[in-house]
């Protein structure tokens, strides 16, 4: 089985494709060994395997191209990976699956790095395993160790298969890491059924390089500079104190500070007014809408399977509970364990978005967890150690959840997946997810557990959410600290952020072990773990990366430059403008962030406004998924053009109602109105050249009406203005 791992012989684009090749067909990366041994010494009537004059062994022939063969050469007659086959079909090939000893664990050891352990330490700090190679040295070799059950162990550094993350490095058959370029990767070892993923990183010499320890008082900073002291990196300074004003504001709230709040912030003197500024915006009731249209993306919390009553008491519900501070494992748990009316059990629409065991069971896993399980769905995780059992003995929890429809009002008769009106979420007394390979009913079990502790007669929902809701729950802490710190920092400490597991490592895993155990500790506070990241110097260091960490985009030594979201560009955008949005079938002043669904009118009924058109364009998700990854933060050429010349900008600039017509009409000095557009939409005071600029623009203009027009169109389409360094 090694053996044909190693010659790549099982992977979907050979043999382990599910029809196979060339009428020969093995199981994907070897995951099923008693059916691998059936087509190869029994289908075909058994002329692949020669029992008799091995030589002859179409095993043998064709990877050694000895016969015609379309995936080529996978090995050489005087290989090790030769001499084992050809040892196993001369000894009968025989079935040693009941009698050979089990592979319980793989371990992976460095030579010729700098690591800072000796190889016994390094081995034991797995899956944590990391190797800095710095300039001159241009290799790293990995050996490989398989332990079993019976005490032995063998060096299969040989035999185990290399697959790199990246091409910033190459591997090659006996298990040596060549650079290809500076930078961090990681490589997935794998052998039989055990995987284990290293981290490796090439770094120039840097010579003299010295990094002085980060202020003391915090474990954040304290990990991060850690991890940039190994990797050689210097990170960059503090940002501003505009900068910063503006950026907490959109991380925490979801909008721009005032003209009068950044003033007053950058004008404090105050060393601590960066913590105070944070608990304040943490005190106010942005911050529960900002953070419940985060948690409405990922619950599926839109008008088409809901209905807009079910979408505005669902929102309405995660608000509050953001509002009270509810712990998130509680907030999970509620969720997980729901039902009853969509309208009065607002948690119940949860379910009522998702129709089927295996979609709920998806969903659970990626939101609560950070698990994709949806791989082992048909075959074995190809990397993880998630296997179909797990999959549909998963899935098994949601077996019984029922709906009873009290009444379905919907208007397009053709579309059975429209519903609108009251349902109850309930659960029924029998029904099982059926294995589709076994056709047996397969019986709820916790994931990573080796055996189910859900009794016979017990709630399964509620079985399953106190075991996620547990402080003791190794997958809920370290998927919920991710996912803060992406909405936080603009990258997950692991990526994508809600794709945990082994084989994917965490940049930095001690710093995702440490926030994990903070939250836990903090009873599942939220505000507390968004002050301490928003406190660290991490989180405040500047955008502008020097020297060192130009090419350093995963280890926050700088900060991520992005593009505002949708609603905080439009929310921006109007702020500047001075008017308010408008939103199809929602009332005058309601914000961008605060909608709770994503269409309160079908569009057959009423076309989109302006606002609602420049919110699809501009990435708000559907929420049909549970994923991030749905929300769209790219550009565009259709959004470039909606800001240069778009109907919405146009119409902000030419609105009687609006800042530009007011200050055309104010009697004020021009200095004064370019100063408030400047504070007001990029949160600083204009430089002495942009102020005598605009002002010579202004004064010199046949229409002072259109130059400010013409100022903010400017202000709007900065780079400044639209993204959030």
């Amino acid at each position: 089985m090694a053996v044909l791992s190693k010659a790549g012989c099982n992977q979907g684009v050979c043999h382990g494709n599910q029809n196979g090749k060339g009428g020969f067909r093995l199981s994907l990366r070897g995951q099923d060994a008693t059916e691998d041994l059936a087509q190869l010494v029994r289908d075909q009537a058994g002329r692949r395997v020669d029992r008799i004059n091995s030589a002859e062994s179409l095993l043998l022939r064709k990877p050694a191209m000895q016969v015609a063969h379309e995936g080529g050469q996978r090995f050489q007659t005087d290989s090790a990976e030769y001499k084992l086959l050809e040892a196993w079909i001369n000894a009968g090939a025989t079935d040693d699956v009941e009698t050979a000893p089990n592979l319980t664990s793989l371990e992976v050891t460095f030579a010729d790095a700098s690591t800072g352990a000796s190889p016994t330490e390094r081995a034991l700090a797995q899956p944590d395993l990391f190797a800095v190679v710095a300039e001159p040295q241009e290799t790293l070799q990995l050996r490989v160790i398989a332990r079993f059950d019976d005490n032995s162990e063998r060096d299969v550094t040989r035999l185990a298969v290399y697959d790199p993350a990246e091409r910033l490095v190459s591997v090659d058959h006996d298990g040596q890491v060549t650079r290809q370029a500076f930078g961090e990767t990681a490589v997935l070892v794998r052998y039989l059924q055990k995987q284990v993923a290293v981290r490796v990183a090439f770094v120039p010499a840097r010579e003299g390089f010295d990094l002085p320890d980060p202020p003391p008082g915090h474990y954040i900073d304290d990990l991060v500079w850690a991890k940039l002291r190994s990797l050689r990196i210097t990170p960059a300074e503090l940002c501003s104190d505009s900068v910063f004003v503006r950026r907490v504001f959109f991380d925490l709230l979801n909008i721009p500070p005032s003209a009068e709040e950044a003033r007053q912030f950058v004008a404090d003197t105050s060393p601590d007014k960066r913590e105070k500024l944070v608990d304040q915006l943490l005190a106010r009731p942005e911050f529960a809408s900002a953070w419940a249209l985060r948690w409405s993306d990922l619950l599926h919390n839109e008008e088409k399977t809901l209905d807009r009553k079910g979408v505005q008491a669902f929102h309405h519900w995660i608000e509050q509970a953001i509002a009270d501070g509810k712990p998130m494992n509680e907030f999970a748990r509620e969720l997980i364990a729901a039902r009853g009316s969509t309208y009065q059990s607002a948690p119940a629409n949860f379910y009522r978005a998702l129709r089927d065991p295996v979609s709920r069971s998806e969903a659970v896993a990626q939101v609560f967890l950070g698990v994709r399980l949806q791989c082992a769905k048909c075959h074995n995780h190809p990397f993880e150690s998630w296997t179909q059992d797990d999959y549909y003995r998963w899935a098994g929890f949601f077996a019984r959840v029922e709906y009873k429809v009290l009444e379905n009002n919907r208007r397009d008769k053709n579309d059975k997946h429209e519903f609108d009106g009251e349902q109850i979420v309930w659960m029924a007394r029998e029904g099982e997810v059926t294995d589709p390979r076994t056709r047996k009913p397969a019986l709820p079990r916790f994931l990573g557990e080796p055996k189910s502790k859900v009794a016979k007669d017990q709630d399964r929902l509620e079985a399953l959410a106190d075991w996620v809701a547990s402080p003791q729950n190794r997958f809920f802490a370290a998927a919920q600290v991710n996912r803060i710190w992406y909405y936080m920092l603009g990258r997950g400490i692991v990526e994508p952020i809600d794709d945990v597991r082994d084989t994917n490592p965490a940049v930095n895993p001690p710093l995702l072990d440490a926030l994990a155990k903070d939250f836990a500790a903090q009873n599942f506070d939220l505000r507390k773990l968004v002050r301490r990241i928003a406190v660290s110097r991490t989180y405040q260091v500047a955008s502008e990366p020097n020297a060192d960490c130009t090419e350093d985009d995963r280890n926050f030594s700088h900060a991520l430059v992005r593009r505002l979201s949708a609603e905080q560009l439009l929310d921006a955008s109007h702020r500047v403008a001075g008017v308010e949005p408008k939103f199809n079938g929602y009332p005058r002043g309601i914000g961008p962030t605060q909608i709770p669904g994503v269409a309160a009118v079908r569009l057959r009924e009423s076309g989109p406004s302006m606002d609602d058109q420049f919110l699809t364009l501009f990435g708000k998700p559907q929420r049909l998924m549970s994923c991030e990854c749905e929300r769209s933060t790219g550009t565009t050429l259709s959004q470039a053009f909606a800001m240069i010349s778009g109907p919405m900008i146009n119409d902000l600039l030419a609105r009687e109602d609006g800042r530009v017509a007011k200050l055309a009409a104010d009697g004020r000095p021009i200095a004064e109105w370019i100063d408030e557009l400047y504070w007001t939409s990029l949160a600083r005071a204009p430089t002495s050249e942009e102020l005598s600029t605009t002002c010579d623009y202004v004064a010199n203009a046949s229409d002072r009406r259109r130059a400010l027009e013409d100022i903010v169109w400017g202000l709007l389409n900065a780079k400044e203005f639209v993204l959030r360094r």
